[in-house]
């Protein structure tokens, strides 16, 4: 069976070819219908990464955060029509400690092996998870990044104290809104202060208790645990900040991507006791658990309606093109592939 295959040769230019794809019996042919462009994406479209990896990765098909509908199933697992989101990391192996997220084994799409842009898709049945039906196609399409907050929450739970009275969220862009939204789903009885750069922004997070810029924050205000969703330059200043407010033996989760190294104040990382601990995509137990999550907070799905960003219709080379430049300048959201080929 061939599929089309939409791949970046080189930044800012994609190239179509076409693939077979073997029909056996333990795969599940799905056809992806919405497909959201994360930051990763941006990097390798816009040439951001390092020039030797550029060279090791591409060509590629981009996007790892999408849903599509079951065409085919030797399993009988999914009836044919079935939506489901499907998981990008893939494992090949099973550690008793080790995540599958973060076994160096495993691969994981659009970063060294084909994403979604393609026409259809070839799926170990243990890599889709069946979606509601009546769920909002355009915030299902970007359930892996929620997936990713839904995962690093869970890793707080385990390795912070019991006291969570305040948690702070540094980061007024999607990431930093699908974390606090998920903490105060998760925690209802648990004060979430967001800090961030943009004003505009944190209007839109009313589901938090308090909303600050970060260049007006009360002396007195102490935090018990904290979340870093800035990543790039600004990590290390956000870091900082955290450390600055937050309580003794408070524990700080890293979730925002950086480039560069990033210097922090170890002298009060130890005076403090604190605990850094970092979470990077997710795997099937987070998909699943926010699945659950969706089902019994229908609210949560209408505030993540808020970053649904550009929803564009995609039929070509050129309409993915115009896409990626049009996520590239956005000023808030989620860029929304509506995928027709």
């Amino acid at each position: 069976m061939l599929t089309s295959v939409y791949r970046l040769v080189r930044p800012r230019q994609f190239e179509l070819v076409f693939k077979d794809i073997t029909m056996d019996d333990s795969h599940v042919i799905v056809h992806p219908i919405r497909l959201s462009i994360c930051n990763a994406d941006q990097r390798y479209y816009q040439g951001l990464r390092a020039e030797n990896i550029l060279k090791k990765k591409l060509p590629m098909a981009l996007i790892h955060e999408a849903i599509g509908r079951v065409v085919f199933d030797p399993t009988g697992e999914f009836k044919e029509g079935t939506l489901v989101v499907m998981i990008p990391n893939t494992p090949f192996e099973k550690d008793d400690i080790i995540a599958e997220n973060y076994l160096r084994s495993s691969k994981f799409r659009a970063s060294g092996f084909d994403g979604f842009m393609q026409e259809y898709v070839s799926m170990e049945p243990d890599r889709l998870v069946v979606l509601p039906e009546d769920i909002n196609l355009s915030v299902a399409a970007f359930t892996e990044i929620v997936s990713v907050s839904y995962h690093a929450i869970q890793r707080f739970l385990r390795f912070s104290h019991e006291r969570r009275n305040v948690i702070g969220v540094w980061g007024d862009g999607n990431l930093g809104y699908i974390t606090s939204l998920l903490l105060k789903t998760i925690l209802p009885d648990t004060r979430i202060c967001v800090f961030g750069v943009n004003e505009y922004k944190l209007h839109d997070f009313s589901f938090a208790d308090d909303t600050y810029l970060i260049s007006d924050i009360p002396d007195d205000l102490h935090l018990d645990h904290a979340f870093e969703c800035v990543g790039g330059a600004a990590s290390s200043k956000a870091i900082n900040q955290i450390i600055d407010y937050i309580n003794p033996e408070g524990t700080i989760s890293i979730m925002g991507v950086s480039e560069d190294l990033a210097p922090i104040n170890t002298r009060m990382v130890l005076e403090k006791g604190l605990r850094i601990f970092g979470s990077s995509r997710s795997g099937r137990s987070d998909f699943q658990g926010l699945i659950n999550l969706y089902r019994e907070n229908p609210d949560v799905v209408n505030q993540l309606e808020k970053i649904v960003g550009a929803e564009l219709n995609v039929r070509s080379i050129q309409d993915i093109t115009t896409a990626f430049e049009a996520d590239i300048h956005k000023i808030m959201g989620k860029t929304v592939m509506i995928w027709e080929n």
